[in-house]
């Protein structure tokens, strides 16, 4: 594959929340022979490549991102061979394999951090921050955790506070130390030499905090947690990780066509935007896309500044949904026929970069309802009943109109949303006019043309604020892009030289007057049209 034709930059990444894509043995968990299974249908939708969420041993505190061995595979979900066989099977089918790294914090069953706390003299003593209490026995500073209450929990063995963002049972690594970050760059290459093509990096601007453990200044705020009334200055985003970067980037660079895409934390796009480049991450996460309301102007805006950002120098890429946000289904209240949801794979695998799916999307999986006992989501617990956490985007794939899904023989983990008798994968693909042949219809006319997989964009200017307009270019190839966000007919003027109807081919409603070059888009409607 030449350097301007490379999986990551033209392909589409497919992530698949392994607890939740297909149970292979009846325990009520997806597994990995149960992905391995699923392969053949993943190859035949068009992705290109998979991300699997934490595969790790792990008490489950965060569901995998508490890891407690970062070179093994969880019982849960099988052994080292069966990811062997799942990398190697992947691989035959022209798919690649990205693993998920949590590398800010372990579990605190993790082997390092039982040493750790367990005195100050020991080998691991400072593979993890502890710092003293403050006077009084205080904790060292304000710091709070994004899970509630404060950042550091006392060890009484030691006489110290241990620092975690997220819950206690995940203390943060010491990325300062060099042997512990010998021995997480090492768990790089032990992957990397079994064969897999990426990483995701799990909040990785969160590894350097400050040195001086200096308070966040406050600043009012109306948000729901304390967390967010703090100014996260300085427990987050220190200069000091770049060189880490360039580091971990290095050791991808020893291997052909690796790649590695990185989850900022609090970050606005311009700030996350400056850990993507040559010696740095290939490409970052910008949820503000993924947070955009329904409206033209608002995506138009997220889009082009994001994509400005990047200029010719790196690569976009593009998140409608994944593990920790409701789906898009979801929020945007999407209509039974899901033409809110052909709208925005219409716009989302039209950008310059690339698009991530998340699994289920592609038949417009809704979230679930939990009720209080229900909830298994650490995040949902604590904030309950003002945010129910994040179960709801990750219960189990909809296959088929079987007991529970097709997913498993058993009671799942989580529920099956009760829509799966109707809203599942059987009965879409026997439904010619379904969203996921829509989406396998968009992915196959992406892979045809360069102009939608590696071309340049330009947007439009529109006084019409309901539409969303934009041109993609390369080699030879022109196509303009025009989406109504709507529930009424729009109408737009057109440049004369797109006078063809590229798709959908066969939608009737979608007016092209080629004498006074006026495209009329039905409501909800996009329209891909070429020279």
């Amino acid at each position: 594959m030449t350097k301007d034709k490379l999986w990551w930059k033209n392909g589409i990444i497919y992530q698949i929340y392994p607890r939740s894509f297909q149970d292979s043995n009846a325990d009520g968990i997806g597994d990995l022979q149960g992905i391995i299974t699923r392969l053949p249908y993943l190859q035949d939708l068009g992705v290109d490549a998979i991300w699997l969420s934490p595969i790790y041993p792990s008490p489950n505190v965060d569901f995998g991102y508490d890891v407690a061995n970062y070179e093994d595979i969880s019982p849960q979900y099988g052994t080292m061979a069966d990811f062997d066989t799942l990398v190697a099977e992947a691989h035959k089918r022209g798919l690649r394999v990205i693993l998920d790294l949590v590398y800010n914090h372990s579990s605190d069953r993790h082997p390092w951090f039982i040493e750790s706390q367990k005195s100050r003299n020991n080998p691991y003593h400072d593979w993890y921050i502890w710092r003293d209490p403050a006077p009084g026995g205080k904790a060292p500073n304000n710091w709070l955790s994004t899970f509630g209450g404060s950042a550091w929990r006392y060890n009484p063995k030691r006489g110290q506070y241990y620092y975690h963002m997220f819950t206690p049972e995940q203390p943060d690594l010491n990325w300062r130390n060099p042997a512990m970050r010998a021995a997480l760059l090492g768990n790089m290459r032990f992957w990397l030499e079994r064969g897999v093509d990426g990483f995701r990096l799990d909040v990785f601007n969160n590894f350097f905090k400050d040195p001086e453990f200096r308070d966040n200044p406050s600043y009012k705020n109306l948000g729901l947690r304390p967390f967010d009334w703090q100014d996260h200055r300085y427990d987050t985003a220190h200069q000091d990780m770049y060189p880490l970067l360039r580091e971990m980037r290095s050791l991808l660079d020893e291997y052909p066509e690796r790649y590695a895409v990185g989850e900022t934390f609090l970050s606005d796009p311009a700030i996350a935007r400056t850990y993507i480049g040559a010696d740095l991450f290939h490409a970052g996460f910008n949820f503000n896309y993924t947070r955009t309301p329904w409206n033209a102007r608002a995506f138009g805006n997220a889009i082009q500044y994001w994509d400005a950002l990047h200029g010719d120098g790196a690569w976009p890429n593009w998140v409608l949904n994944n593990h920790d946000v409701p789906r898009s289904a979801t929020r945007y209240q999407a209509d039974d026929a899901d033409r809110k949801l052909k709208l925005l794979i219409s716009m989302h695998l039209t950008l310059r970069g690339t698009p991530f799916l998340y699994y289920g999307e592609e038949i417009g999986m809704r979230d679930i309802k939990v009720t209080r006992g229900q909830i298994q989501d650490p995040v949902g617990r604590r904030y309950w009943p003002f945010y129910k956490g994040r179960d709801g985007c990750r219960s189990p794939m909809q296959w088929n109109a079987e007991a529970y899904a097709g997913f498993s023989t058993r009671r799942t983990w989580l529920k099956v949303n009760p829509d799966y008798p109707q809203r599942n994968l059987a009965a879409q693909k026997r439904d010619p006019n379904s969203l996921y042949h829509f989406y396998k219809a968009l992915i196959a006319l992406r892979k045809l043309h360069p102009a939608l997989n590696s071309g340049q964009m330009r947007l439009l200017d529109q006084e019409n604020p309901h539409l969303l307009v934009y041109e993609r270019e390369a080699e030879d190839e022109k196509l303009l892009v025009a989406l109504n966000f709507s529930i009424r007919p729009q109408s737009l003027t057109i440049p004369e030289a797109y006078s063809r109807l590229l798709f959908p081919a066969d939608k009737q409603e979608i007016v092209l007057d080629a004498q006074g070059h006026l495209l009329t888009l039905p409501g909800w409607e996009a329209a891909i049209l070429a020279v």
